[in-house]
């Protein structure tokens, strides 16, 4: 399993240091009682793949240590800026976080989780072409392909833990 500096030491330098701040970024105090990233919510992208036989694989990032629940894997995402659409979002989130470009892939729908003041949307998609996701900023210790039998079975962010069953059932996997 790599480590930050592994993961770091495979990217150019100019891409280890982390980003300014953006407009959207900041924690929001929700409704729910937690807190959560995006000033203006948050955008990911869960992409699928046929893979072997009738199996399926999707991107997950293995989140970097020192994010809010580091060491989780997810899909890449992010906060959205203001006046971003959540599919704009993802896009710009999965080609800054696994360098997967938005030509590449075509939208089937999406899945909001809705707390009033702050959502996350997870965007479902199919590859259209072959590619493989990597690491392209420091909030990655790796991004890949993952059978969706083996998903599960990961150390998954919370809330996308939560989702995966719905998430999994609208992939039709």
């Amino acid at each position: 399993m790599p480590t930050d500096d592994v993961a770091r030491d495979a990217l150019p330098p100019e891409q280890v240091r982390r980003r300014p701040p953006q407009p959207g970024d900041g924690w929001v105090e929700c409704v729910c009682g937690r807190r959560h990233w995006g000033l203006h919510g948050a955008a990911g992208l869960l992409i699928a793949r046929p893979a072997h036989g009738d199996s399926t694989d999707v991107v997950l990032q293995h989140r970097a240590t020192w994010s809010d629940e580091g060491g989780t894997w997810g899909v890449p995402g992010g906060a959205r800026a203001p006046h971003e659409t959540a599919l704009d979002a993802a896009l710009r989130e999965a080609r800054e976080e696994a360098g997967i470009e938005p030509g590449l892939v075509r939208v089937t729908g999406e899945h909001v989780l809705d707390h009033g003041p702050w959502s996350y949307t997870t965007v479902l998609a199919r590859v259209t072409a072959p590619f493989e996701p990597r690491v392209t900023d420091p909030e990655s210790l790796e991004v890949r392909w993952v059978p969706v039998d083996e998903v599960a079975t990961l150390p998954l962010l919370g809330a996308f833990a939560h989702a995966w069953p719905s998430l999994r059932a609208r992939l039709g996997t």
